[in-house]
């Protein structure tokens, strides 16, 4: 009997356990394309894509005073997290005349974090509502071109996000507001397109070894 126990933990658990991780990995769901082929932010400042990137996108707005703690709480619950990893970067687009805000933002934002990945591009009101409507969302900036809201965009610049969230349905941005949302829900999703990018990147590598 104790025999039988001991081939049971050494050889059938382990055959289990990689099984059960394998079949993960094999039916690994990607997450929901909302929006195909938003606007490039390049629209707005040349140096700057979405291309080839996975992107958090938000738009603060002329508040800024009173959306920092959106920003505090989207750099803690999010870009601390993933920053680190290639091509992961926050971009947040924001009204002309706000350039000393976002620099008092980004200095404490830098005590906090390495804030390399925090790009801010700056638009007139036009210009970013031209580029926000491309998002196609049922989310709507305020009067100040801001929302709470913030957006995943894949390196081929589609909106991602879910179509059976169990509070909204179609959910195609995160509040910054809620610290649960952003930890229970947004941190998820970023991590499944994550890890759809670098699925797909080992099984590119398997093949170019076979050949």
């Amino acid at each position: 009997m104790k025999k039988t126990f001991v081939l049971v933990v050494l050889f059938v658990l382990p055959l289990v356990a990689y099984l059960f991780f394998a079949s993960g990995v094999n039916n690994f769901g990607k997450l929901p394309t909302l929006t195909e082929q938003v606007e490039d932010v390049s629209i707005l400042d040349a140096s700057s894509t979405l291309q080839d990137k996975i992107t958090i996108l938000g738009f603060l707005g002329r508040d800024l005073e009173i959306k920092k703690g959106n920003a505090f709480n989207l750099n803690q619950k999010i870009y601390k997290r993933f920053y680190e990893f290639n091509d992961f970067q926050m971009i947040m687009v924001m009204p002309l005349g706000t350039q000393p805000k976002v620099e008092e933002l980004k200095a404490e934002l830098g005590n906090l974090t390495d804030i390399r990945n925090w790009k801010f591009l700056f638009a007139d009101d036009e210009a970013i509502q031209y580029f926000f409507n491309s998002l196609k969302t049922d989310v709507l900036l305020d009067d100040n071109m801001g929302t709470p809201y913030v957006f995943i965009i894949d390196k081929d610049k589609n909106l991602r996000g879910r179509t059976d969230d169990e509070d909204e349905g179609t959910k195609y941005g995160f509040n910054t507001n809620s610290v649960a949302e952003l930890n229970n829900k947004m941190e998820d999703d970023v991590k499944i397109i994550l890890a759809e990018y670098r699925l797909a990147l080992k099984k590119n590598n398997a093949r170019s070894n076979r050949q």
